[in-house]
Formats: structure tokens, C-alpha cells, sequence
């Protein structure tokens, strides 16, 4: 199978994956939600904080540097996967240890017990990593994408009868530890790959000299991404942080479906042609106007439709997060549209590259962070908004050096998503002024939806005729590949 096959196929099944787990996920999410109360999603938030925080040394960064390293060698597997059952073994016990410490921090006694449980979830990818990236450096997204399914509608049905019993936040303590249970059986049930007996040096440093930016960014990474989390916890109180969490939870899941399918399938397609810039520069800018043409309107339409979203999904008591899902929603354009570019510098071996970046807007968030939260969780959203555009132009900057892209044609991928998303925002406006008399939240939701999703689709077929034919193409030859190659 080519390349441009093993792409197409990958990315169907990373779809099917992405969109299918998460749909089921955040099906459980609103039922929980309506289950449970603010408090219980806060604690939960602040436990998956610190376990996040551990879980950015588990596997050194080996994952990533599997996938990406042009020919790799059997001690390179078994290397990376006893360095992290071994880091997931030790971490379990320090988790165990260290939970009550992290309780009294936080005021929050119960929250040692939630730690101690959820630690098992080190112990899970640790045992699993490894057979993972094997599988993801394959492009064999179909036993990644199964393993994701079943893993999520598990720990779903899990969860639900956990809260229906009236266990409260131990209902989302047992989803996770479900969900990673689940997962890692699934993997080795349907992996081909064993680890031997065995440990290089060797390979260790080749892994590990490639890893060690990958940790680096992770860690920075982490303080960028959860800072705010630690702060609101700290300064304002779990239901301050339950009401923040739900409203970043929607952004993830919206930059999760519509960048980790073709993310996940671009870092091995991306590193085979890392030494053929014509190729590289194509398929950049190519999945950076397929990315924008979804993303542009379906963070903008959320930034307008946040209290329809949150009265409907989550119900009125949920309405202090609308602000900051109306906040949010435009860091994840920027996300977005970062993603990509990420992937280029590690597919082009330049982790460092990254690093830097991420450790200049990393400090900057931080600083911001400690500065606005005694203003408010509003005031922290619109904090990690601001920042997020200041820094934008890097990695673009730095993309723009390694593989010689034009900044005036990378600029135009974006000129049809943003008329023809223009010309939604004005649709849906203007349905909003005859419909906001309707007491029917469900109905006028579907209305302002349809008629976004009709307006966006004439603007984008008046202004780029040729894409739905295209599209068409690609679906004929996403179903016909598999045909071919049982000839």
C-alpha cells in the first residue's frame, strides 16, 4: 500500500476512533454532569492535575521517538517499555505516598483516597505505551481506533451505574481506572508485538536523546495548559474550578475531533517524508485548509451559541461557565492551527525547536495567571486567550524556516473558512433576533445550527467550487483502496 493509501485509511480510522470515543464520552459527560454537581467534577479535576503532572515523566518521551525514528530495533522496544513499567511502578508507590500532602494543600481531605485510585491509570500506560506507539508508527488505526471504542463505552456504562448507585465523585474515579484497565487489555490482546527480556543502554540514550524535548515540552507543556487549573483550585475553590472545567472540557473536545484524526496520522506520514521539503510543504498546507474549513466555523459558532450549548446539554445551573466557554472557544483556533506545525518541527527531528517556544508562552501564562485570578476565572480565560495569540506568529516563524513555506499562500488556506464562517455568524444572528421570543431551547438550538451549518456550506461552495467534488474523490478512493488490495 502507498503512502497516500496508508494516509487516507489512517485517517479514516483515526476518525472513526476520534469522533466515535468521543461522542460516547461526552454522552457520559452530560449525563454525569445532570448527575452530579460541581464540586465532585472540581475534585476530580484537581486530582487529574497532579496525576497529569506525573504522567509527563512515565514514558520519557520513548513514544514519540518510536514513532518518529527512521528505522528502529527491537531493543529500542523492549528498552522503552521496561524504563516505563519500571518509572509506571515507582510512581504508583510515590502517588500513594505523597497523595495525603497534596490533600491538605488543597484544604480537600477526600481528595487523598481520589489520588491513591486513580494512580492505577500510571500503572495502565505504562504497560501499554509502548504497543501504542508500535501500533500508531504502523498506521494500524484500526486496532487503535476498536481498543479507543470499546475502552470508552466501558468505563461509560462504568461511570453511569456508579452515579445512579449514588457514589457520587467516586463514579468518575471509577470511569478512569475502567477506561485505563479496559484500554491496556485491549492492547495486548490485539497487539502483534511482545517485549523481550532485555535492556540497551544503547538504545536507551538514542531514545532518550530525542525523549528528553519531548518531557521537556510535556512539563512546560503542562504549566501552560493546567496553570490555570492549580490557580482557580487554590485561590477560588473546587466549584469555582468544576464551573472552569466543564467549559474547558467542550474546548478539548471540539480540538480533540477536529485536530487529533489527522494529527495522529500526520507525525508518522509527516517523519517518512522528512527529507523531501516539495512534499512536506504540500501536505502542510493542504491539512491546514482542511483543519481551518472545520474549525473556524465550529469555534466561532460555539462562541455565539455557549448559553443555548449549556442550557440545553448541561442545564441552567451550569450557566456560569457560558463566559468562558464564549472565552475559550477562540484559543481553539489558534490550537488549531498550532497543532500542525508542532508536528512538522518534531516530523523534522527539531524538538528543541519547540521546547523553546513552549517554555516562552508557558512563562508568560504562568505570570498572567498569578496576576488575574483573584479577578476571577473570566478574567484567567481571557488571560490564556490573550497569550495565546501573542505567541501565534512563532511557530509559524520557525515552520517557515525549515521547510521554506510561503507566508502570503499559508495566509490564503484561511481567506474561504473566515468569509464564508462571516457570513454563518451573520446567519445565526440574525435567526437569533426572530426566534428570541421561542421559550423551545432544544428547537431553536436545531434551528441556529441547520441554518449555520447551510449558510457556511453555500459560502465555502461559492467560493471554493471545487472542494465537495474533491472531497467526493477522496471518499471513492478511501473506499475503493481496500478492494485494490484484495486483488
Amino acid at each position: 500500500m502507498s503512502l497516500r493509501q496508508k494516509v487516507i485509511h489512517g485517517t479514516l480510522w483515526s476518525a472513526i476512533e476520534k469522533w466515535g470515543a468521543q461522542l460516547a464520552s461526552t454522552a457520559v459527560f452530560l449525563l454525569l454532569a445532570r448527575l452530579l454537581g460541581a464540586e465532585a467534577f472540581g475534585l476530580v479535576a484537581l486530582a487529574s492535575v497532579f496525576l497529569a503532572f506525573m504522567q509527563l515523566f512515565l514514558d520519557q518521551g520513548f513514544a514519540q521517538a518510536i514513532i518518529q525514528r527512521d528505522k528502529i530495533e527491537a531493543a529500542h522496544l523492549d528498552t522503552a517499555f521496561w524504563t516505563s513499567v519500571l518509572m509506571a511502578t515507582l510512581f504508583v508507590l510515590g502517588t500513594v505516598a505523597g497523595a495525603g500532602f497534596v490533600a491538605k494543600f488543597y484544604s480537600e481531605p477526600s481528595l487523598a483516597a481520589i489520588i491513591r485510585w486513580m494512580s492505577l491509570s500510571f500503572l495502565f500506560s505504562g504497560l501499554s505505551s509502548v504497543q501504542s506507539a508500535v501500533l500508531q508508527r504502523n498506521m494500524q488505526f484500526k486496532i487503535l481506533a476498536a481498543r479507543s471504542l470499546v475502552a470508552t463505552v466501558a468505563c461509560g456504562i462504568a461511570g453511569m451505574s456508579a452515579a445512579y448507585m449514588g457514589l457520587g465523585v467516586w463514579s468518575l474515579v471509577i470511569k478512569e481506572i475502567v477506561f485505563g484497565l479496559t484500554s491496556a487489555i485491549l492492547l495486548w490482546s490485539t497487539s502483534n508485538w511482545r517485549p523481550g527480556f532485555r535492556f540497551s543502554s544503547q538504545h536507551f540514550r538514542e531514545l532518550f536523546s530525542f525523549g528528553i524535548n519531548i518531557v521537556g515540552f510535556n512539563f512546560l507543556n503542562f504549566f501552560n495548559r493546567r496553570a490555570d487549573d492549580l490557580l482557580i483550585g487554590y485561590f477560588l475553590g473546587a466549584v469555582a474550578l468544576g464551573y472552569y472545567s466543564v467549559a474547558y472540557r467542550i474546548l478539548l473536545i471540539m480540538i480533540g475531533l477536529l485536530t487529533n484524526v489527522t494529527n495522529q496520522v500526520a507525525l508518522p506520514a509527516f517523519s517518512r517524508i522528512q527529507k523531501e521539503p516539495e512534499r512536506m510543504r504540500k501536505a502542510f498546507y493542504k491539512v491546514t485548509k482542511y483543519t481551518s474549513l472545520i474549525s473556524l466555523p465550529v469555534f466561532i459558532g460555539i462562541a455565539i451559541l455557549a448559553p443555548e450549548l449549556i442550557t440545553v446539554l448541561f442545564g441552567e445551573e451550569w450557566l456560569p461557565s457560558v463566559p468562558i466557554m464564549q472565552i475559550l472557544a477562540f484559543i481553539g483556533i489558534v490550537h488549531s492551527a498550532q497543532y500542525f506545525m508542532s508536528t512538522v518541527l518534531l516530523a523534522m527531528n527539531k524538538p528543541l525547536w519547540r521546547l523553546k517556544i513552549i517554555f516562552l508562552t508557558t512563562v508568560c501564562n504562568v505570570i498572567g495567571f498569578l496576576i488575574v485570578v483573584q479577578w476571577g476565572i473570566a478574567a484567567v480565560a481571557i488571560c490564556y486567550v490573550t497569550s495565546g495569540y501573542l505567541f501565534s506568529p512563532l511557530p509559524l516563524i520557525l515552520v517557515k524556516k525549515l521547510i521554506k513555506i510561503d507566508i502570503k499562500q499559508y495566509l490564503l488556506q484561511y481567506s474561504a473558512p473566515i468569509l464564508s464562517t462571516l457570513i454563518m455568524v451573520a446567519c445565526i444572528l440574525g435567526m437569533k433576533q426572530v426566534l428570541q421570543s421561542w421559550p423551545h431551547p432544544y428547537i431553536n438550538l436545531v434551528a441556529y445550527v441547520t441554518g449555520g451549518v447551510i449558510a457556511y456550506s453555500l459560502g465555502i461552495a461559492f467560493l471554493l467550487p471545487g472542494l465537495f467534488n474533491r472531497i467526493y474523490r477522496l471518499a471513492l478512493a478511501t473506499a475503493s483502496s481496500p478492494i485494490q488490495r484484495k486483488k
